[in-house]
């Protein structure tokens, strides 16, 4: 097996679906960042969740709100739902692993708030069940998914927006989610804090 070849032809899938993708995905992921600098400016906070390397991916996201991402300013409010392993264990124990999310974002959020939820199939059963209590709250939701944004995609209403990554590997969905993570990112500072 040649190892040089295969690692070469890993970074050359993720650069062309990142290329593929700029196009398609800049508009949502412009809108996104602008709806999140509406929702801190109010005083609201943006929760995050995911399963897997999505999880990972809400709380690189949420780390980089709380304490910052490239230039220096205040902490912005971002909470990861992923970390807290007691209240998800215990959601999981006494009612079911479906509502690991669903039940913090029905304590914690409130219609001024919003969700990061993240799927890369767009079929997690919990991050469905998490938008579906955000849109009770009457909170906006921004979707990360891929594929074909999967059942998540049909629930994304139009107060929402759904940043589809059109690819079916996991690997390099994740990929294009981190970029875009960081993308979020950058733009939010753009926003709040003028362009250098």
């Amino acid at each position: 097996m040649d190892l040089i070849s295969r690692v070469t032809e890993n970074f050359s899938e993720s650069a062309h679906l990142k290329l593929e993708c700029m196009d398609v995905l800049a508009g949502p992921i412009a809108a996104a960042a602008q709806r999140m600098v509406d929702c801190l400016k109010d005083d609201g906070k943006i929760l995050a969740c995911g399963n897997g390397g999505s999880a990972a991916d809400a709380q690189h996201f949420s780390s980089e709100l709380l304490n910052r991402f490239e230039k220096e300013r205040p902490g912005l409010a971002g909470i990861a739902l992923t970390t807290d392993s007691s209240t998800i264990t215990s959601i999981a124990n006494d009612y079911a692993y479906d509502q690991v999310f669903s039940k913090q974002v029905r304590a914690l959020g409130h219609a001024k708030d919003m969700l990061l939820a993240i799927s890369t199939s767009g079929n997690s059963k919990n991050i469905i069940a998490a938008i579906t209590a955000a849109h009770e709250s009457g909170m906006q939701v921004v979707a990360l998914t891929g594929r074909d944004g999967g059942s998540i995609g049909e629930l994304i209403g139009e107060n929402d927006v759904h940043i589809c990554v059109p690819a079916q590997s996991t690997a390099r969905i994740q990929e294009v989610h981190l970029l875009t993570i960081h993308c979020l990112c950058d733009a939010i500072d753009c926003l709040l804090l003028g362009v250098d």
